[in-house]
């Protein structure tokens, strides 16, 4: 015989008797092997032979046969959870592999954060829709996150830290934190040389942070300032407190990405420059599942586009 021969027989062995745990679990199933093989398409004389010979072949009784039913031994039901598992991963397999082939199709069930969503995901949202007009967008912009496993959404875009450690999530980008203040606080700014000196000044708080008052600030090899602050005015939405500092409401912390423009045009100074706070990351978050729709991983692709582009 061949070496080419000895090669393919085990292969041609090792499909056949894949085969034979579909037409095993089949039968565990229906309990029956008319039913098994109305369901698989073929004739019940196959389905019989071939669990017959898996019986031969491993010497075990795996059913017991009646007129009325078929019955799964003990060895035959602890072979058939590992028979389901083994399939359910094939199964699994190939719908990976027709999703990964497959056009973003569909409506994109999603969820992000308000500032974020209004200042970020909407313009990648009009260019997703524009890019797969197969595909529809169905967005919920709430500082309060959704929860995942509801299956309410199948793509939560989080800024920030993740505090779940058991959610299946890519960094997609990031962003820096800054102080900043209105022009009209010029005067009062004049006196800040440090972070510590920031306490004298009104400060306005985002409470949707997990430590609105408490910031540490960090330069080159000095020592880390940690400051407290003790807010005038506090918002729960961070495109309220832009606004608030934007009125001269006082000084805050804020993302990048929420006042690059106002630093650009001059409608908000950064406030000690040289001084910086934390930065976080940008996360595409998941329901936990085997693979993911085209559609959810177009969007993050699209997504990362975007923000790299800004970097």
């Amino acid at each position: 015989m061949s070496m080419a021969n000895n090669t393919e027989e085990p292969a041609a062995s090792r499909l056949a008797n894949l085969k034979r745990l579909a037409y095993f679990a089949a039968v565990v199933e229906t309990g029956s092997f008319t039913a098994a093989a109305e369901r698989l398409g073929i004739t019940k004389a196959v389905v019989s032979q071939q669990v017959a010979r898996l019986e031969r072949e491993f010497r075990t009784t795996l059913l017991t046969r009646s007129t009325r039913k078929v019955v799964a031994t003990d060895a035959g039901r602890i072979f058939y959870q590992r028979c389901a598992s083994i399939l359910k991963e094939a199964s699994d397999a190939f719908d990976e592999l027709g999703e990964v082939a497959a056009e973003p199709s569909g409506t994109l069930r999603m969820t992000a954060p308000l500032d974020y969503g209004i200042t970020a995901v909407v313009p990648a949202i009009t260019e997703f829709t524009r890019r797969y007009p197969q595909c529809r967008v169905d967005a919920v912009f709430s500082d309060q996150p959704l929860d995942l496993m509801s299956g309410q959404v199948e793509l939560a875009i989080r800024v920030g830290w993740l505090s779940d450690l058991n959610v299946q999530a890519r960094q997609i980008g990031g962003f820096r934190q800054l102080l900043v203040a209105a022009p009209s606080m010029r005067g009062q700014l004049a006196q800040i040389r440090q972070p510590q000196h920031i306490g004298a000044l009104p400060f306005v708080a985002n409470t949707a942070l997990r430590t609105p008052c408490s910031w540490s600030f960090s330069h080159g090899g000095l020592e880390p300032q940690s400051v407290t602050v003790h807010p005038v005015i506090s918002l729960d939405a961070t495109l309220g407190v832009r606004e608030a500092v934007r009125q001269g409401a006082g000084l805050s912390v804020l993302p990048d990405f929420a006042v690059a423009d106002d630093l650009k045009n001059g409608t908000l100074i950064q406030v000690l420059p040289k001084w910086g706070l934390p930065s976080g990351g940008i996360h595409a978050v998941f329901p936990a599942a085997r693979f993911r729709p085209a559609k959810v991983r177009a969007f993050v692709d699209l997504m990362q586009e975007q923000i790299s582009s800004r970097t």
